[in-house]
């Protein structure tokens, strides 16, 4: 990933963190940041994959993140 990639990563918790396929039909892969462990929203992410699975993710090249407004109550 270049240095502009990695700078321009950034996310919160609740955002979408989603991995496209690399081969033809491969479906995506997302999940919900639950927490966020680098300085001023970069990664690493904590993430809550589809499967329900939880993980530290480092994201690559193949990721991007969606962001979502804050809910207001």
């Amino acid at each position: 990933m270049s240095a502009s990639r990695r700078a321009s990563l950034r996310a919160s918790p609740g955002d979408r963190v989603v991995v496209h396929g690399h081969h033809l039909g491969e479906p995506p892969r997302d999940g919900e940041i639950l927490e966020v462990h680098g300085e001023d929203g970069a990664p690493p992410y904590e993430v809550r994959w589809e499967d329900g699975v939880v993980s530290t993710f480092y994201p690559s090249s193949d990721a991007s993140v969606q962001h979502f407004a804050p809910e207001r109550k």
